[in-house]
């Protein structure tokens, strides 16, 4: 084999200086060359006589080689015999003895000669023997009886053929007879019986002898044997027996062991190094004896012994010098032992220690021939030239003989000839031709251009460079166009030139290019290199136990290189599938229907591709279907059996034996892990797999001690967890990955604070865990700058400039190595307070709420941090009535981002506010802007705060009422609007009244008495009217009536109403209404009783309520009646619904609509924390001590 050369990782360039000898140098065809000889015919070569004889001899030269032949060491004219012919351009003769001639008469020993202007070889003696298989010669064997518990040889003696011939007995029917430790064939062909038994009686055991070489098998006659109990013979059967018919001399007692073969107590064994060694011992005995084997003088090598035969044979494959010795065997039984011993001794016929080489020189080289080899005894060495004894030769003067080596100097083109080393011994001989070939050559590569290499990745890669020049050429290799000569350590180069990649990687790919060199010339070749990813099994047959009659289905998914066609085929216990219906292949999966117990075995997964071969096997057990009454349905029992197999350093696989699922499917199971050296006892999820998996390929963190257990999963619920498998503790190794949510930010304006979140135990992948924290301006040209620091979570790099970029990155280490480079991201140092504030604020007032205000940028330079946004302060600060001048809080509005304008909304109308703009960073606020002053215009008045009805009177009423809460500007007036109700609810002309705005108080004269009136009533700026408030009043009825409950009725009201009652036309009118009262109730009851309504409804219909029509605000009139709600009777008090008549005034903006406010609130300072919301007005209060007239009901009880 070529001794590898490896090179270091040093500077020198990776260069081969090969030396002038090169084991089996091959000299391109084209080129000068002495004859080779290629082929030829065994040198012991047994030959079918039925079929022409083929001596082979073939070689190869430039000229190309003529031959001719020697027979029993005399010439061998071929011409001579019409039957010999030679074929074309070969040596290779063929005897034609199939049309006439024996094959007797071509016996003996042949030679075979190749010779050119160059040089001689010469082939081996070929000893040509036709084969033979002579028959049995005849014989009359007589039958055979013996006693039950007798020994027994029943002798074979084939007939002597050529090869010798295979023995083996059979009976008539073909059938070989069976054998036993009682009853074995020797290595001779007899069959030997320890003892009989009656069951050996038979009339056919049959010797028979089978010739491979012809293809003949020869039979000896049937030999009859009877096996007769003592017991049964009686005085006549054993007077009639002679000595020879019946082997009486052993009893069928017991007795202990003798030797049957070989006989004595020691023999001797000859054996030829590299043949077979076979010893044999048949012992008889009874009982049986058993055989056992040792070697005396050492132990029985383990890989190259084998017991056939029952263990009587001891065979030794391989034998060498080291076996000789005595080897022992030993017969024993019950009632005693014997042993022989056999005395080995080793020879060998000649074996090469060093065969001749074929030697290319140039003129003027040295060079050398050697021939070594060893035997037993040791072989002498001859050497001839050109097929002629060396000593008869002609004269080299380059040459001189030393032994066993030739030694050749200054060689010239006449030194070129072929020699032959003949060793040989008494037991063979060895005959090796090399020559010596004179060449002037140029270097030549020839293994062919662009030869495409494709490797799996992780596995060797050979890139060929077979070369030829003389000069002996030097061999570089490059990679790529432009590389230098490959100096790394991961190459080797072979003697050929073979560069070899021992472990080739994805970055492997890429041209490669091979240059030879010697003083004459140089050439090169390019070839190139593929690298495929492996095939791999993803997804393996599961263990699967079955019962009888049903579907199993075995998963193997594959994932190959996608360059590669992958082939998957499936095998039952290594052999094919049987050719089935049942068995069906489809995808990813092999399905067996109606499973029965020959289908029980090991399937096998074999995926191919033209690189690479993995398979992946499961067990399938049939189980007969049990019969239980009535189950019991329960959680799993818990696996057992754990056991960790494929320990790798971050994969380990587990195996489990499942429990009873106690007839529920088991659908899963679950895998939990424990690590004993950071979290004894806590357990921790690790995986699951479904319920027909029994192994499962766990990923793991290094520097873990790892302990699994494993629950199963029915519907019924969670088994208990497993025992705990046994421990695995992993390798530390470097990090795989870096810490997450890496910052930078800086808590001063002078510092950078980098924080990053830790790894956790298992992250750390090993002890020491530290982490490299780098930084360097993202502007600057400065380098990184680092610093290792301990398990933190934080470091604070000080005296940085306000504000600027800076790039970071955060690499783990711990004892073993450094994490993989870790990402970039990007931090600031600490932010300072703006020194600018923003310039060119100004406001435009959009109505009596709402404002916008704009303004200029500040330079973002100025920022001097995060530009977070604008913040507006505004202020009311007096109102322009001058009524109610005071200091309202701040409020504040924030606009996010570089906007420059935003809106104030909930403004209060007609009113000064004062507000100046700061923007904000992350660190705070900047200098505030000028104040800008702006007021608003006037609004439309809130509704009149409250308004009363006092002293009623038979014609008259007097409201009082408070001033709008908010006026938004100077009032100029109030409106007053009523209209009478009857008892019908119908509304009666509306009166309209303007009021002076310096009133709050007014009589209403001229009414009607005892009537109910509705009024409306609201105050005016210049801007338009306000949100109306609404009320109802009765003025009182005359003498006969009943005063309301109302303040300022006195004593002079009681008097009228006695003066009332006593009038004639009040009484008729209080007992037409009496009547007209009691004939409504007696309608109402009637119609009650038929499922009827009383007809307010109607009425409301037709007397619309101006309470609820909007008034226009053209003439002051109330527009068409709208009823939006259930057509219900007015209500006691106030007829102003709160969501209806009272008109909306105040605005509805909001920072929805115009800045980033969330929650609408102010903190206590006025500044503003959420969306801004405006308090709308309060609606009037139901029942302003207003009265109500009393209704037709409450008439008549009060009548009553």
């Amino acid at each position: 084999m070529p001794k590898k050369k490896h090179l270091s990782a040093g500077r020198v360039p990776l260069i081969l200086f090969l030396c002038q000898m090169i084991s089996a140098l091959d000299v391109p065809l084209d080129l000068v060359q002495p004859p080779t000889i290629t082929q030829q015919s065994p040198k012991d070569y047994i030959i079918d006589p039925r079929e022409n004889i083929v001596i082979q001899c073939e070689a190869k030269g430039k000229p190309p080689p003529s031959f001719s032949w020697t027979r029993n060491g005399t010439h061998f004219d071929i011409d001579k015999d019409p039957l010999i012919t030679m074929k074309p351009g070969s040596g290779t003769l063929i005897i034609n003895i199939m049309s006439e001639g024996k094959a007797e008469t071509y016996e003996g020993i042949y030679q075979c000669t190749a010779r050119n202007e160059r040089g001689a070889a010469i082939s081996n003696n070929i000893i040509v023997r036709p084969s033979r298989s002579p028959l049995w010669t005849k014989e009359k064997l007589k039958p055979i009886i013996l006693p039950s518990g007798q020994s027994l040889i029943l002798s074979c003696r084939p007939p002597i053929g050529l090869p010798p011939a295979i023995i083996f007995w059979m009976d008539n029917s073909f059938q070989r007879l069976p054998q036993s430790e009682r009853v074995s064939q020797g290595l001779n062909g007899d069959l030997y019986f320890s003892n009989v038994l009656p069951e050996d009686t038979r009339d056919d055991y049959i010797c028979y002898a089978r010739f491979n070489h012809t293809q003949t098998i020869q039979q000896k006659q049937p030999i009859s044997l009877k096996v007769i109990l003592v017991d049964e013979l009686n005085d006549t059967t054993a007077a009639n027996l002679s000595d020879t018919e019946f082997y009486g001399a052993k009893s069928n007692r017991e007795r202990p062991p003798t030797f049957l073969t070989p006989e004595g107590n020691a023999s001797n064994k000859e054996e030829l190094r590299g043949n077979v060694l076979s010893l044999e011992c048949i012992a008889e005995g009874l009982p049986t004896p058993l055989i056992y084997w040792i070697k005396e003088d050492g132990i029985l090598p383990i890989n190259r012994t084998f017991y056939r035969n029952f263990q009587k044979t001891l065979q030794i494959i391989q034998v060498s010098e080291a076996d000789s010795g005595n080897y022992q065997c030993i017969a024993k039984n019950a009632l005693g032992a014997i042993h022989h011993t056999i005395s080995v001794t080793v020879k060998a016929a000649p074996y090469w220690i060093m065969a001749p080489q074929n030697l290319v020189l140039s003129p003027g080289e040295d060079g050398a021939l050697i021939c070594r080899a060893n035997g037993n005894p040791k072989p002498r060495i001859s050497w001839l030239s050109n097929g002629v004894p060396i000593e008869i030769a002609p004269h080299d003067p380059s040459r001189k003989i030393n032994g066993d080596t030739i030694i050749f100097s200054n060689v010239q083109e006449r030194s070129s000839a072929v020699y032959q080393c003949n060793a040989s011994n008494e037991y063979g001989y060895l005959l090796g031709n090399a020559f010596v070939n004179v060449l002037a050559e140029p270097p030549r590569i020839l293994t062919s251009a662009n030869t495409l290499y494709q490797v799996i990745a992780n596995r060797p890669a050979l890139l060929d460079c077979a070369f030829f020049g003389s000069p002996l050429p030097t061999i570089e290799w490059f990679k790529g166009a432009k590389g230098s000569a490959l100096r790394e350590d991961i190459y080797v180069l072979h003697e050929n030139g073979t560069l070899e990649i021992p472990v080739a990687q994805k970055d492997s790919t890429g041209t490669y290019t091979c240059v030879a060199r010697n003083k004459l010339g140089m050439a090169k070749n390019e070839v190139h290199l593929e690298i495929k990813d492996p095939t791999r099994i993803i997804k393996q047959p599961e263990y699967a136990v079955v019962q009888r009659g049903s579907t199993v289905s075995f998963e193997c998914k594959v994932k190959h290189d996608h360059t590669l066609i992958s082939t998957v085929i499936w095998l039952k216990d290594n052999g094919e599938l049987p050719s089935e219906g049942r068995f069906t292949i489809d995808k990813d999966h092999l399905e067996v229907a109606d499973v029965s117990d020959s289908d029980g075995g090991t399937y096998t997964c074999v995926a191919n591709t033209t690189l690479d071969s993995v398979s992946a096997s499961a067990v399938l057990s049939v189980v007969a279907p049990t019969p239980t009454p009535a189950p019991i349905y329960d959680v799993p029992n818990p696996p057992f059996d754990l056991e960790l197999t494929d320990q790798l350093d971050k994969s380990v696989q587990l195996s489990w034996t499942p429990g009873d699922d106690n007839n529920s499917p088991i659908t899963k199971f679950i895998i939990e892990y424990e690590d004993a050296m950071h979290e004894a006892g806590l357990w921790h999820y690790q995986a699951e797999v479904p319920g027909t998996q029994t192994t499962a390929q766990l990923k793991l963190s290094p520097y873990v001690n790892y302990s699994f257990r494993v629950m199963a999963e029915n519907s019924l619920g969670r088994s208990l967890p497993s025992e705990t498998s046994e421990q695995y503790f992993t390798k530390a190794a470097e990090p795989d990955k870096n810490p997450m949510t890496v910052e930078g930010l800086g808590s001063e304006p002078d510092n950078l604070v980098i924080t990053w979140q830790p790894l956790n135990g298992f992250e750390s992948n090993g002890p020491g865990l530290q982490y490299k924290v780098s930084w360097r301006q993202k502007d600057g040209d400065d380098e990184w700058t680092s610093v290792v620091v301990a398990n933190v979570s934080k470091y604070i790099v000080s005296g940085t400039p306000t504000f600027v970029p800076y790039l970071i990155k955060v690499q783990a280490l711990n004892d073993v190595g450094f994490a993989p480079e870790p990402a970039v991201v990007m931090g600031h140092s600490g932010e300072d307070l703006p020194m600018v504030a923003p310039g060119n604020v100004h406001v435009n007032v959009v109505n009596s709420t709402l404002a916008e205000v704009h303004w200029d940028p500040v330079p973002l330079k100025s920022v001097r941090g995060h530009l977070q946004g604008y913040r507006i302060y505004y202020w009311k600060a007096q109102s322009s009535s001058k009524r109610n001048r005071r200091h309202i809080e701040k409020k504040i509005l924030t606009f996010q981002g570089s906007k420059t304008h935003g809106m104030l909304p909930g403004l209060e109308p007609f009113s000064h506010y004062t507000l100046h703009v700061r923007v904000v960073n992350g660190k705070g606020e900047g200098p505030a802007s000028p104040t800008r002053v702006f007021h608003t215009p006037e609004g439309v008045p809130s509704a009149p705060s409250s308004l009363k009805i006092v002293n009623p009177t038979l014609d008259s009423l007097t409201l009082e009422w408070d001033p709008p809460s908010h006026p938004n500007g100077i009032l100029t007036e109030y409106t007053l609007k009523y209209q009478p109700i009857n008892s019908t609810h119908e509304l009666g002309p509306l009166v309209d009244l303007k009021i002076p705005a310096n009133k709050t108080r007014w009589t209403l004269k001229n009414l009607n008495f005892s009537t109910r009136y509705k009024f409306y009533f609201y105050a005016q700026t210049s801007a338009g009217s306000g949100s109306q408030i609404t009320e109802e009043a009765v003025t009182i009825m005359d003498e006969a009536g009943i005063l309301p409950p109302d303040v300022g009725a006195g004593k002079a009201m009681a008097s009228r109403q006695v003066d009332i009652a006593t009038q004639g036309w009040f009484i008729g009118l209080m007992c037409a209404v009496a009547l007209l009262i009691l004939i409504l109730l007696i309608v109402c009851f009637i119609r009650r009783n038929k499922g009827g309504k009383y007809p307010v409804k109607e009425k409301e219909d037709a007397h619309a309520d101006p309470e609820i029509q909007p008034m226009k605000e053209d003439d002051g009139t109330f527009g068409e009646y709208s009823d939006a709600e259930d057509h219900k009777p007015l209500k006691k008090g106030s007829r102003t619904p709160s969501d209806r008549t009272v008109k909306k005034e105040d605005s509805d903006d909001s920072l929805v609509d115009y800045g980033e406010g969330v929650n609408g609130q102010f903190n206590e300072d006025g500044s503003f924390i959420g969306q801004y919301s405006g308090k709308k007005e309060k609606e009037p209060a139901e029942g302003n001590e207003s009265s109500e007239a009393p209704s037709p009901v409450n008439a008549m009880n009060s009548f009553v």
